[in-house]
């Protein structure tokens, strides 16, 4: 068995051992790097790291920091609220406000599951509370998160645009993030249509206004009410508050009330409707108001100004953002001091790990002999369309990311050939291997899944599982047609 041979089966055997043993692929592909660096390529410790992204290891790091940061000092709370609010009661709309907001969150730099994990909860208890689809509420979460993935500021689009980089291929910021953001929005359109949007539509406007003591109680900051909350009294009576980006906790008996957990500072305290409760609110908007304060306009303008330097003066986005994240450290530490712990670690460490087993793919020559077995097929278009049910496949049960890193370098070769557009066949892998995140069991999915107040989960999961594999099934190919087929780049 040749060398190069090994080397993809062992790739394999990572993303098998990674979807079934729950063990971090990252980790799992330093192992491999090492293994197969030492024992089939000849590579010393040198050659192994050679392949290790310093520069994509910053941006990880140092964009997740900024937004923990906004998570601690409640900036991401507030940014949640004021988008809600602007429903005005409009049932319709709740989801379009969802599909923005995690885009927005994942546009300026959330990881995608941290933006799922704030958003999820709060719009799958609006729809609890309104009557809307759950299915429809959680896939438009998902969705807006992969619209605004692939930002050039953003986790992915930098990870992408970075291995774009660093494989000599001609690239696109712009034509990345535009298929990705018009491709989830006619998804999201067309689940809207399907799932009960007109229906929305003719329901009109709910009441709002706290002052009337109609609608939602005031729940403290980045708290959302639970399935049995009495909306006028602010008791619960079947589950306690959700803390925004957490895990929802475990529904009580509906036989036994149970009291709201207590608030988790001194700030965190529960509210009637149409009273402030000093800088935190109601969620929704339809009861108290989160205050700007000192601290949450100096994240937002960090936010801001993370956006000019990149966009405006072309600095690095990882260095940017740490730079910003220690200002905001030094300035405010007891919101900070939990932020570093709270950088996606796993993420880190899985795209660190990836991306350097892929390299001692490169030093050995695995990538050009693959490339050459692709493009050998002799039907480009046809290697092209595999790699995107490639992608769309091993993405619903694993790292989006993580595939993303294996399969870009893997199509460098036929790419050189130029027969098939560089640029809409990066784009077209980023799609199929990020729309297929609604799978139950991606992460995406399956905080969607865990987040769902008074639902049936077997049937949840079995929507999740059905609607993923539609997907799956339908996207690679649209993607393919749109993207690639006109020899896009």
């Amino acid at each position: 068995m040749s060398p190069e041979l090994v080397s993809i089966l062992v790739l394999v055997v990572v993303f098998v051992i990674a979807t079934t043993r729950s063990v971090n692929m990252g980790a799992l592909a330093f192992a491999a790097a090492f293994g197969v660096g030492t024992l089939v390529a000849d590579l010393d410790a040198d050659g192994i790291f050679a392949g290790f992204p310093g520069d994509l290891f910053v941006v990880l790091v140092g964009v997740t920091y900024l937004f923990a940061i906004a998570r601690a000092n409640g900036t991401t709370d507030w940014l949640v609220h004021a988008a809600v609010r602007l429903v005005r009661g409009r049932v319709a709309l709740i989801p379009w406000v969802m599909f923005a907001l995690t885009g927005a969150l994942t546009a300026i730099g959330a990881v995608s599951p941290a933006a799922v994990a704030i958003v999820a909860p709060i719009a799958l208890s609006f729809a609890t509370r309104y009557a809307i689809s759950p299915l429809l509420m959680g896939t438009m979460v998902v969705h807006g998160a992969q619209a605004g993935g692939f930002s050039p500021i953003s986790i992915y689009g930098s990870i992408v645009n970075g291995i774009v980089e660093r494989e000599g291929l001609p690239g696109s910021e712009v034509t990345l993030f535009l298929a990705s953001l018009i491709a989830n929005l006619l998804i999201a359109g067309a689940l809207f249509a399907l799932f009960g949007g007109r229906k929305l539509w003719a329901r009109g406007s709910v009441p709002t206004d706290g002052a009337t003591g109609e609608g939602d109680a005031g729940f403290a900051d980045g708290e959302t009410p639970g399935p049995g909350t009495d909306a006028t009294s602010g008791t619960a009576t079947g589950t306690g508050p959700v803390t925004s980006g957490a895990t929802p906790a475990t529904p009580a008996s509906p036989a036994t009330p149970a009291t709201p957990t207590a608030p988790a500072s001194p700030t965190a305290v529960a509210v009637r409707p149409g009273r402030e409760a000093g800088v935190t609110g109601g969620t929704g908007g339809t009861g108290g108001i989160i205050r700007l304060t000192p601290a949450r306009i100096a994240t937002l303008t960090a936010l801001v100004a993370l956006v000019v330097a990149v966009l405006g003066f072309d600095l690095d986005a990882g260095l940017t953002a740490v730079t910003l994240a220690v200002v905001l450290s030094t300035a405010w530490p007891d919101d900070s001091r939990r932020a570093v712990g709270e950088i996606a670690w796993s993420t880190v460490l899985l795209i660190c790990g990836v991306l350097t087993y892929v390299g001692v793919l490169e030093e050995m020559g695995t990538i050009t002999w693959a490339g050459e077995g692709v493009g050998g097929i002799g039907v480009p278009l046809l290697a092209a369309v595999l790699l995107c049910y490639i992608g769309a496949v091993v993405s619903a049960f694993a790292s989006s990311v993580g595939i993303m890193g294996a399969l870009i370098p893997l199509a460098v070769p036929f790419l050189a050939q130029g027969e098939i557009g560089a640029v809409g066949m990066v784009a077209a892998l980023a799609v199929s291997a990020t729309v297929v995140d609604v799978s139950p069991f991606s992460t995406n999915g399956a905080l969607v899944l865990a987040a769902a107040p008074d639902v049936d989960r077997e049937r949840f999961f079995r929507q999740l599982m059905v609607y993923g594999g539609i997907v799956v099934a339908a996207v690679p190919a649209l993607a393919w047609l749109v993207l690639v087929v006109p020899g896009l780049g």
